[in-house]
C-alpha cells in the first residue's frame, strides 16, 4: 500500500513537472535502466522502437553485451553496478549460503537477507560510490539497493514491491528528478521485471513475451516525454542481467539417476546446479558427476573453466554444474512431474547467444551511432563512473572497453 501511494503521488508530481534546467547548468542526470530479462535479440523484432531508436542513434553492443557467470539475476544485476564479476562481489547466485554465517540462507524471497549488507559489502556499487563523493542518488528498486552496503545508503529508494506497474515506476522515478535543484539525484536507477517474468512463464518466442516487451517499450518512452516535458537531457544507459532461452521437461537431466539422493546436498537446480557432497561420500558423487556427461558438465569449485571466472569464493559450494543450453539440471524430488516444465531459464554458459543481454547508451555526453565490439557486463560500471566524473574503484571491467561510447 506504501508504495502504491508514492506511486499515485509521483504521478500528480510528474504531471506537474518540475522548473526547466537552466541554459547556463543544464541538469544532465545519468540514468540507469535495467530491464530483466531482456535478450539482446529482442530488438529484431520490430516490437520496440523507442529502444531500437535510442540504440540506432546512440551506442550499442555488437551482439548484445556478454553477461557474468551465472547468467542470473542478482550475480548480474550487482556485477552491473559494481563491476565486479560474481566470484568476487560475493552475490554468487539468487540463493547462497555461507560457512561464517550458519544456518542464514540468501535467496530472493527472503527480504530479511535481501536487506542485510552482509551478503553485497565484498562490492562497492556506483551509486555507493556516488554517494561518498557526495553526489545525490535515487534507487528504484535496482536489486541489492534496499541494503545499507557498506553502510551508505542511497538518497532515495523504496523497497522492492512487484505489483508496482511499469508505468507506475517510471512516475516515481520522474518524481524524484522534478525535485528541487538542491535535492534532484545525479545518478538515478530503475528496474522493470515484468519482460523476465513474462519469458520464464511463457518462453522467449510466445506472443504472451512479445506483448511484454511492448509494453516496456512504451514505459521507457513514458520516462523519455517525462524527462522532455521537464527540459532534462539525461544520459541513459539500458541494460539487461541476461537473455533467456526456451526449456522443456523434454530436457532434464536427473542428478539422482546419476547418484544417490541421499549422497549430497543441492543448493540450486535448474541451468546451473550446486551441490555439496555429504560427509564422507565425496569420492562417490566426484566419480559419478564430474566431467562431462550427456546435456551436461560438472567441476570442482576450483576447477571451473577460467573464462567462466567463477570458483574461487567461499560461497559457492563445492561441485558446480552446468546444463546444455535449454537444458535442466534437476532431482526427481524437485521435479517430480517433467511435463510441467515449460517456458524459458537462464543462467547458461554466457557465450550463449541466447543469453546475450541488451545494453543500449543515449545522452549527450555519448556517442551517437556507435557499436562497441566486445561489451561484457563488468564494463557497464566504468562507463557509467565515467559519465558522473566519479574516480570509482577498480572492478573487473575496463574503462577503455567503453571509450569508444563516451562523445568526442
Amino acid at each position: 500500500m506504501l508504495v502504491r501511494l508514492l506511486a499515485s503521488l509521483a504521478f500528480a508530481a510528474a504531471l506537474a513537472g518540475g522548473s526547466p534546467a537552466s541554459a547556463q547548468e543544464p541538469y544532465r542526470p545519468v540514468i540507469l535502466i535495467g530491464i530483466d530479462g531482456f535478450r539482446a535479440d529482442y530488438l529484431d523484432r520490430g516490437l520496440t522502437p523507442t529502444l531500437s531508436r535510442l540504440a540506432q542513434e546512440g551506442v550499442q553492443a555488437e551482439g548484445g553485451m556478454r553477461p557474468s557467470w551465472p547468467s542470473v539475476t542478482f550475480p548480474n544485476f550487482y556485477t552491473l553496478a559494481t563491476g565486479l564479476h560474481p566470484d568476487h562481489h560475493g552475490l554468487v547466485y539468487n540463493t547462497i549460503t555461507d560457512r561464517d554465517l550458519p544456518g542464514r540462507r540468501f535467496s530472493l524471497g527472503n527480504r530479511a537477507e535481501v536487506m542485510d549488507r552482509v551478503w553485497y559489502d565484498a562490492g562497492e556499487p556506483i551509486w555507493v560510490t556516488a554517494m561518498n563523493a557526495g553526489l545525490r542518488t535515487a534507487t528504484l528498486f535496482w536489486p541489492g539497493s534496499e541494503a545499507p552496503i557498506r553502510g551508505v545508503r542511497p538518497t532515495y529508494w523504496l523497497p522492492f514491491e512487484q505489483t508496482v506497474p511499469s508505468l507506475a515506476r517510471v512516475n516515481i522515478l520522474l518524481a524524484w528528478l522534478s525535485l528541487p535543484e538542491a535535492e534532484r539525484p545525479q545518478l538515478a536507477t530503475l528496474y522493470f521485471d515484468v519482460l523476465d517474468s513474462a519469458g520464464h512463464k511463457y518462453g522467449p518466442d510466445a506472443p504472451e513475451t512479445d506483448a511484454v516487451l511492448s509494453d516496456v517499450d512504451a514505459a521507457v518512452k513514458a520516462l523519455l516525454d517525462g524527462l522532455a516535458k521537464q527540459g532534462v537531457e539525461a544520459n541513459l544507459v539500458i541494460v539487461a542481467d541476461h537473455g533467456m532461452a526456451p526449456i522443456s521437461g523434454e530436457r532434464l537431466v536427473f542428478l539422482d539417476d546419476k547418484v544417490a539422493a541421499d549422497a549430497f546436498t543441492v543448493t540450486a537446480h535448474g541451468p546451473v546446479a550446486t551441490l555439496d557432497p555429504k560427509p564422507g561420500r565425496e569420492a562417490e558423487v566426484e566419480a559419478a558427476l564430474l566431467g562431462r556427461s550427456d546435456h551436461l558438465e560438472c567441476w570442482r569449485r576450483g576447477e571451473i573453466p577460467p573464462r567462466l571466472a567463477y570458483g574461487t569464493n567461499p560461497r559457492i559450494p563445492a561441485i558446480v554444474c552446468l546444463a546444455e543450453t535449454g537444458w535442466m539440471a534437476t532431482t526427481h524430488e524437485r521435479t517430480p512431474d517433467p511435463a510441467r516444465i515449460r517456458g524459458g531459464a537462464h543462467g547458461y554458459d554466457n557465450a550463449s547467444e541466447e543469453m546475450r543481454a541488451l545494453f543500449i547508451a543515449h545522452g549527450p555526453d555519448l556517442a551517437r551511432g556507435a557499436t562497441l565490439p566486445e561489451m561484457d557486463s563488468v564494463d557497464v560500471q566504468p562507463l557509467l563512473a565515467r559519465l558522473l566524473d566519479l574516480s570509482a574503484p577498480a572492478g573487473d571491467g575496463q574503462a577503455q572497453d567503453t571509450e569508444a561510447a563516451m562523445a568526442r
